[in-house]
């Protein structure tokens, strides 16, 4: 990007910075920043900002990044001529946005509905308390907030996360008193939810390649996590099964960053035997899933 604006980094209006769980916050992976092919770079850039409450980091005519003080947490890369992805197509299901403190998505639900944003859904997972919305081209939002990593119920050797009503009163109660002046520092990108084509060859690159857990199946979908985090990654075929390798030129999610740990490169880049020497050398690392979705491995 040739052309920058920065984001201010004394705003009194920001809140101060809180930590997401150390479990998360210590993960060998977890999600960077997600990058998506927009139409409109005006009208979404506008929405991130407006609705999430992300900070312009820098932006030209073909690209804008977005996040916090301390982060980049999402870019949109400008295509006016691209494919609107159909829903039942392989990529994304949605982005999910953590906020550190509870209280942060109780002052965001209340902005929300100030804003008279269209949420679609919200949900308990006893892990964590979701929201769910779409951006202005239909890809998928959740906003959420964990749990305690001690409290999460846990049966058989898996994180259990069923989908139980969530009291939003209670959830706005606890925001009271605390006004939404945007994305607080200590957010960040969660986790990143992926539609495949088909589960089993999703677990074989999510889980045997790039070495992440399988924390939890549900009837059509599987979640990975490192760590002892619920999960950095999931994949469902909800409404994509037997999806194709995806086409190029659609709207929709271009790459998926994961911060890796040193160790966890190598470990994958030892699965991968067919690489060249300087990809092996490389700090990062460029790979697509069966569906054709880019997966970035970079070392923090």
């Amino acid at each position: 990007m040739s052309t920058s604006t920065s984001a201010s980094l004394a705003d009194p209006k920001v809140q101060p910075a809180a930590r997401v769980d150390p479990v998360l916050a210590n993960a060998p992976l977890k999600i960077g920043r997600v990058a998506l092919t927009v139409r409109d770079l005006a009208s979404m850039s506008r929405f991130y900002q407006q609705a999430l409450g992300l900070k312009l980091i820098e932006q030209d005519r073909r690209s804008a990044l977005f996040g916090t003080e301390a982060a980049a947490l999402l870019e949109l890369r400008h295509d006016p001529d691209a494919r609107a992805r159909s829903p039942r197509e392989a990529g994304l299901f949605h982005t999910a946005f953590l906020l550190p403190e509870r209280a942060d998505l109780g002052a965001w639900v209340a902005y929300a509905a100030q804003q008279r944003l269209r949420l679609l859904g919200a949900s308990d997972h006893l892990v964590s308390e979701a929201v769910y919305l779409t951006d202005p081209e239909g890809n998928g939002i959740e906003i959420y907030t964990d749990r305690p990593s001690a409290d999460w119920p846990r049966s058989d050797g898996m994180i259990d996360m069923p989908s139980e009503r969530l009291d939003l009163r209670d959830v706005v109660d606890a925001g009271a008193g605390r006004t939404w002046f945007g994305f607080p520092s200590g957010g960040v990108v969660g986790h990143v939810h992926l539609q495949v084509g088909e589960i089993k060859a999703a677990e074989s690159f999510y889980a045997d390649l790039l070495g992440l857990d399988i924390t939890c199946r549900y009837p059509g979908g599987s979640f990975y996590g490192s760590g002892g985090y619920h999960h950095q990654l999931a994949t469902n075929v909800w409404n994509s099964q037997g999806a194709p390798v995806r086409s190029d030129g659609a709207t929709g999610l271009a790459d998926v960053e994961i911060l890796a740990e040193p160790s966890v490169l190598e470990a994958v880049r030892s699965r991968l035997p067919a690489l060249s020497p300087a990809a092996r050398n490389s700090a990062s690392m460029s790979l697509r899933d069966p569906w054709g979705t880019s997966i970035t491995l970079r070392a923090p």
